[in-house]
């Protein structure tokens, strides 16, 4: 079985989905991915916009700063990327969200399709009560199911926080890739998310955005 897995935030950039099919340490991380058992790339990939938004909280151990999460909650549109893989990579890439070993044991595996399953045929279903623990399914494309994993708080209940330059350059990298916005949309998307807002002034995000697309 396939799904479209999708991403929202650094995901949105094919080469840094790459590291968690394929494994390895991306440039500017801090970890080392497993990969997926599965090392096929995805078969294709659409730009998609989901009902809500999307804001930054918690505290990142790849980048530092908050790390963005989805609430359909929020007013607007979320941009994002649609990926048609099987569903044991969609696992995989959970796993690694969670920081949990890809396929660790069989017990994680029965339960992570269970709640697949589960968030297919309700739009919801939880795993645990931490970060991308949350499973969404925000629709279905061409008859194929969507799927992404979130918080379990909406925005409003959490104190958000910053995310980190470097994390904030790859969102802006895979919103140019996926979407092909022009940097001036990219910077006026990024600059009212929750947590970018409070802390980074409109021309700074504008001038990373501006870096970001120039660099490789």
């Amino acid at each position: 079985m396939r799904v479209w897995y999708v991403a929202y935030g650094s995901n949105m950039h094919a080469a840094r989905l790459a590291w968690y099919i394929g494994g390895g340490c991306p440039p500017g991380g801090m970890r080392t991915y497993p990969g997926c058992r599965d090392r096929r790339p995805p078969s294709r990939s659409v730009p998609v916009s989901l009902p809500g938004g999307i804001y930054f909280a918690g505290e990142s151990r790849a980048w530092t700063g908050g790390m963005a999460f989805y609430d359909p909650h929020l007013p607007g549109e979320a941009a994002a990327r649609a990926y048609l893989v099987t569903v044991d990579q969609f696992t995989d890439i959970a796993a690694q969200e969670m920081y949990r070993p890809a396929g660790e044991t069989a017990h994680l595996t029965e339960t992570t399709a269970a709640a697949v399953e589960a968030a297919i045929a309700g739009g919801r279903a939880m795993l645990g009560p931490g970060r991308y623990e949350t499973l969404v399914c925000p629709g279905s494309r061409s008859g194929v199911p969507m799927l992404t994993f979130t918080a379990p708080e909406r925005a409003s209940a959490v104190r958000c926080r910053p995310p980190a330059p470097t994390y904030l350059r790859m969102i802006a990298r895979g919103l140019r890739e996926s979407h092909g916005w022009p940097a001036e949309r990219i910077a006026s998307y990024l600059e009212v998310r929750p947590g970018v807002a409070d802390a980074w002034p409109p021309d700074a995000v504008a001038a990373l955005v501006s870096e970001a697309l120039a660099g490789p």
